[in-house]
């Protein structure tokens, strides 16, 4: 099979996309909007960008009932602020519940059982029950499309980070296997993070600066 995105159906180009670039990290982010009610949604269009500045990215699509943008979006727009918090297998319903789209004034913590509780430098409430929490400052957002299959790349600047003690080794690793991640996959499919393998990296061949 070859195709060109431009030339192809959307909705294909998707399934090709979110089959292949697997499994995904999921972000689960937290925001609130400009009165302080708060929101909850999951993307899995999720990663790291950087360590120093630490900055995080996600990327809410169009919404495709009504090519509206989805709350989070209008949220970090309108408070340039944002929480991204881990999702666990013990959250995985939780998460996959906030995945709803919802009303404007639904508080998806509520719905889902979930207990917000104060960030320390943002007004978006962390997930208590996420053993990993990023607390973000708008540092970009980049508009890439507002057509069905388009989006946004939102840039966060890492304010705060917490994470719960019982999940650290070594003072500053996280051990997967006491994390207990879940991965997005296509469609309906999730994965867990339980077979693990290493490889040792060859040293570089680059030179140190002098």
């Amino acid at each position: 099979m070859q195709l060109r995105p431009d030339e192809g159906n959307w909705r294909t180009v998707y399934k090709l996309m979110i089959g292949a670039i697997v499994p995904r990290p999921i972000g689960w982010i937290s925001t609130v909007d400009s009165s302080g009610r708060p929101n909850l949604a999951p993307f899995s269009f999720f990663n790291a960008v950087c360590s120093n500045p630490a900055h995080l990215l996600f990327c809410p699509s169009v919404r495709s009932t009504d090519l509206g943008q989805k709350d989070t979006l209008h949220n970090v727009r309108a408070t340039g602020e944002f929480v991204v918090n881990i999702v666990t297998e013990d959250l995985a319903e939780a998460m996959n519940t906030t995945a709803t789209e919802f009303p404007r004034e639904t508080n998806e913590f509520d719905v889902a059982g979930l207990t917000p509780i104060p960030s320390d430098s943002v007004r978006a409430p962390r997930v208590a029950e996420s053993p990993i929490n990023f607390e973000c400052k708008v540092a970009q957002i980049i508009e890439i499309g507002n057509q069905p299959g388009g989006g946004s790349i939102v840039i966060g600047k890492v304010l705060m980070i917490h994470v719960a003690e019982d999940v650290l080794f070594g003072g500053d690793k996280i051990d997967p296997l006491k994390l207990h991640p879940i991965g997005r996959m296509a469609g309906t499919t999730y994965t867990h993070v339980n077979d693990l393998f290493e490889m040792v990296r060859a040293p570089s061949q680059i030179r140190p600066k002098d």
